[in-house]
Formats: C-alpha cells, structure tokens, sequence
C-alpha cells in the first residue's frame, strides 16, 4: 500500500510540475483583468478579500493551504511520510532485539490517567481538524494532538499498545482518499484539490466543500504518521 501511495504522490507532484513549467509565469497576468494593477501580485490582498466568498471556509490560511496552494500541502504531507518511512527503514534490523532488562512499569497515576485522558485527547484532536475551517487548527494540528494520545499510550498503558498494522492502513487510506480528492478537482475543473462540493454557507459546520473533509483525512494521516514515529523510537513492533 505504500509502495502504491507513494507512486501515485510522485505522479500527482511531476503533473503539477510539468503544467506549472507550460504555464505562464506567476504574476504575469491577473484573473483576465479582473484584478486591479496594484492587486496582480500580491496574492495576500487577493486571498484576505475574496477567500471566504470563493471557497466558503471563514478560516482563510485553511482555504489557502487545501485549495489554492494545495500542492504545496501535499508536498508537506509527502515530507512527513519520508521522514517517517525512512526513520522505520533506518530502525528496522529484521529481528527483535532484546534488552538485558526491562522497562520500568509506570506509576498507578500515570497508567490510570492513560486509560482516561486517551480517549479525551483523541476527541479534542478530532475536534480540531474537523473545525479547522471554522478556526484556527486544522489537520496537521489535529494529527499532532492525537499523536500525542499514542504517546501516552505508549508511556503509561505498555500493555495496550495500538496495533502498529491499523495504523499503517489507516495512514495509507487516507494518503490516498486526499490524493484522489484533489484528482477529482483535477478531472473536474482542470485545477488540483479544486473546491467542487457546494460551500455552503460560512462560519457553518458543514461548509467550505472539500476542506473540512481534506482536513480529516490529513488529521488521520498525520496522527497515524506520527505515532508510528513513536511506535519505532519506543521500540515498538506490533
């Protein structure tokens, strides 16, 4: 499954570089003059004045980072798969080895606050990709507060470590579910990750059309990324 994410990412990355090569340079020419000529280039002016009437989402870095530069957060994305695929690569001997003496167990106060913070902290870092939208957050944000949830899985509760395996298929499937969402855009409007599902109206929940659903598959993606990342530095091999 990774082998596969990865050549379809590569593929999607070497299609925006060969159109952005044939295309014109950015900033030559404005929305066939719609905008004024102090307003060509400075895309900031542009975003702050016309991103919530064009994309629906109130939070305007949200409707930038998935739709207009979406690219470049599937760069970013991509980034963080290769860092943590490599740090598996660089930790992985082909065999377990044992230490010569055992993890110290945690306290009664550490083990009994894993148990009942877990699933808190995996509730608020939901919250705040499925919010990201609406407020300052979003899926990299919420993926890091959720991984934070493994981490204490892994420091307080040793013996009820997650399944590394459901990890790995929920990161995959969601790298993909994003990919294909922005070949959707692609296929429909000749514009990767372009806003296709209806916006609905701002500063609603169920607005801003792929962005909060962009947004959730980043969170989960990132949340498995990074606590597979713990799950290796911890010595874990489920």
């Amino acid at each position: 499954m990774r082998k596969a994410l990865s050549l379809v990412v590569l593929l999607v990355l070497a299609l925006g570089l060969a159109s952005a090569l044939r295309g014109p340079s950015i900033g030559a020419e404005a929305n066939r003059g719609e905008l004024l000529d102090d307003q060509k280039v400075n895309f900031g002016r542009r975003y702050n004045s016309r991103a919530v009437e064009e994309t629906g989402a109130s939070n305007v870095v949200a409707s930038v980072l998935v739709t207009y530069r979406g690219l470049d957060t599937l760069g970013e994305v991509t980034v963080l798969f290769v860092a943590a695929l490599g740090l598996a690569v660089l930790l992985h001997t082909g065999r377990d080895r044992k230490s010569g003496k055992e993890a110290e167990a945690p306290s009664l106060i550490v083990f009994t606050g894993c148990r009942f913070v877990f699933p808190l902290i995996l509730l608020f870092g939901a919250y705040i990709f499925v919010h990201g939208h609406l407020t300052p957050g979003g899926g990299f944000q919420g993926g890091a507060v959720v991984a934070s949830g493994f981490l204490l899985i892994y420091l307080g509760c040793r013996g009820r470590q997650p399944d590394r395996q459901r990890l790995n298929a929920v990161e995959s499937l969601s790298g993909v579910a994003f990919v294909v969402i922005g070949l959707i855009g692609l296929a429909v409007g000749g514009s990767f990750l372009l806003n296709f599902l209806p916006k609905g109206s701002p500063y609603a929940l169920l607005s801003a059309g792929i962005i909060p659903v962009v947004y959730v598959f980043i969170g989960f993606k990132v949340g498995c990324e990074l606590g597979g990342i713990v799950a290796d530095l911890s010595g874990a091999r489920r």
